[in-house]
């Protein structure tokens, strides 16, 4: 199963690297053969900047434009790949169903800025000049004729979008934000910050990651507190083995959930509906705590798959399930990392990463940012490149040699600014994948432990730290980190039950269920997600 997850992980980045691998056009026509005629202006006209567009339907699908101030800036897909003007990214040709579209299609906009009012105080006027009351727009429903009320809705533009960060209305336990990002909580000096390090891992949990799992966390190491190096695991259901999470959470690892179907359609994600998110969060959550018997409500945290934030649905979700945070929004790489903060206000940095549909809106949620890590190889000498936010997705790192460099690049970069996390995210086959990846991460681990200042902590651990800023030399008895600080005693069953089970939902799969507790009756599924059984 690991190498299947490998070959599909590899295909992945594959298709990642062409995205971002456009090429300038070099065969066949010149470029000025192929603009002649073309009205730069008019086609520019109303388009934005970022727009990738064809300028005829009838080429080899590879060929797209971008407006530029010194016109058109023509740019190719790599060979076999071609340009999805819907998506605006390279994809597998057999994949790319708009080849004869010249462009995404354009959808009506509302009326949001006019010199005079144009609509009564509380309303706002639709793309046609209908005017409706403001709560109506980038509700989740089209409510004007021309559906234009839900076409301008991103953090910076939704009419009901949360305010910018006040400070003197934000304040912790409960609150944290800052106008950039990048303010330390507490406002304590960055050499009395502890450098906290959080190690996550996406994915299901079983016989092909286990026995990383407890070579990384294998009791020994030791934080400067005393207590044991502790994970956050985003755990994901199927070929999940429950007793092996049942033990990662008794050792004091932080559980969180990953979905419950991880549906390989990106877009099912990004375009979720609210009952769409509950099914998946809550309905993972509630198969981890049965069958992993956990029961103390800890698990409180998740991370959507391919990090396809869900926009204001997803938070809603999570604010009336009680989720206290997410872990899914990407920040792009700047010269200082950002602090977690939490969604009350505005978020402090540009909308990053997959589809873009991070929440618009006011929410109770706390959002572990996701820093981008600086992945060139000599920071000092090389051009810039762009950021990676899971360590697997940096394509350049081929060595140990390139990952050593990778960790303590990026080591520095937190330690020697405002000490914000650092954010170190796998896919456990990816380490798995060469044994110099996992001695090199064991090495680094262990270089930091011999500082006094650095922590490797859980996303939860981050919170607690930032609700209560303590400086270095109060940690020793920082309460909050010493829960299961380091803990004895024994798996709760040495031979779990291997339930075979199957659902109608996956007609004709039989899935084993590894839990120390009773085996359901059917296989837990989207539908069913306690296994009893349901009625058509």
């Amino acid at each position: 199963m690991a190498r299947r997850h490998w070959a599909l992980f590899v295909s992945i980045m594959c298709l990642c690297m062409a995205a971002d691998s456009f090429i300038p056009f070099q065969s066949g026509k010149s470029q000025q053969e192929k603009l002649e005629g073309v009205d730069v202006e008019e086609v520019c006209a109303d388009r934005p900047a970022d727009e990738y567009f064809r300028l005829e339907a009838d080429g080899d699908c590879r060929e797209v434009y971008r407006c530029t101030k010194s016109g058109l800036k023509e740019i190719q897909c790599p060979s076999g790949l071609a340009f999805d003007v819907i998506k605006q990214t390279c994809d597998w040709k057999a994949k790319v169903t708009n080849c004869d579209e010249k462009e995404k299609p354009r959808k009506a906009q509302p009326i949001l800025k006019t010199d005079e009012p144009i609509c009564p105080e509380g309303k706002l006027s639709c793309g046609d000049g209908e005017c409706l009351d403001k709560e109506l727009f980038c509700n989740g429903k089209p409510d004007c004729k021309d559906e234009s009320d839900e076409n301008a809705c991103s953090v910076d533009e939704d009419p009901n979008r949360a305010p910018e960060c006040d400070p003197t209305q934000c304040a912790l336990p409960d609150c944290f934000c800052s106008a950039d990002g990048t303010r330390i909580p507490g406002g304590i000096e960055p050499q009395q910050v502890p450098q906290m390090i959080t190690i996550t891992f996406n994915g299901a949990v079983n016989v092909d990651n286990i026995d990383l799992y407890d070579d990384l966390f294998n009791g020994q190491r030791q934080n400067p507190n005393g207590c044991s190096i502790k994970g956050t695991f985003f755990v994901s259901h199927k070929y999940t083995n429950y007793s092996a999470v049942q033990d990662l959470h008794r050792r004091g690892h932080e559980i969180s959930v990953f979905s419950l179907t991880h549906k390989d359609d990106p877009n099912y994600w990004s375009g979720g509906s609210y009952d769409d998110w509950l099914a998946e969060m809550a309905g993972s959550r509630l198969i981890v705590e049965r069958f992993a018997n956990i029961t103390d409500g800890s698990i409180i945290g998740m991370r959507a798959p391919y990090l396809r934030v869900g926009g204001n649905k997803q938070f809603e979700m999570m604010a009336d399930q009680f989720f206290v945070y997410d872990a899914s929004i990407t920040a792009s790489l700047g010269r200082v990392p950002i602090w977690p903060y939490t969604l009350y206000f505005r978020m402090p940095h540009k909308c990053n990463g997959n589809a873009h549909n991070c929440p618009s809106r006011s929410h109770p949620v706390w959002e572990m940012v996701m820093n981008e890590l600086d992945r060139r190889d000599d920071p000092t000498f090389d051009e810039s490149l762009p950021g990676c936010h899971m360590v697997d997705s940096c394509s350049n790192v081929a060595s140990g040699e390139q990952f050593a460099r990778l960790l303590r690049h990026n080591f520095n970069r937190h330690y020697n600014s405002n000490r914000a996390p650092l954010g170190l995210h796998f896919h456990a086959s990816w380490l798995k994948s060469k044994k110099e990846y996992r001695d090199e991460l064991v090495k680094f681990i262990e270089e930091m432990l011999g500082r006094n200042d650095v922590f490797f902590v859980t996303n939860l651990q981050v919170i607690q730290w930032m609700q209560n800023p303590t400086e270095l030399n109060s940690l020793r008895d920082f309460q909050e980190w010493k829960e299961k600080c380091d803990v004895k005693g024994q798996p709760y069953c040495s031979l779990p039950n291997a339930c075979p089970l199957t659902t109608r939902e996956l007609p004709g799969e039989t899935l084993r269920l590894f839990t120390c507790m009773e085996c359901p009756n059917n296989y837990p599924w989207i539908l069913d997600p306690t296994g009893d059984g349901f009625s058509v």
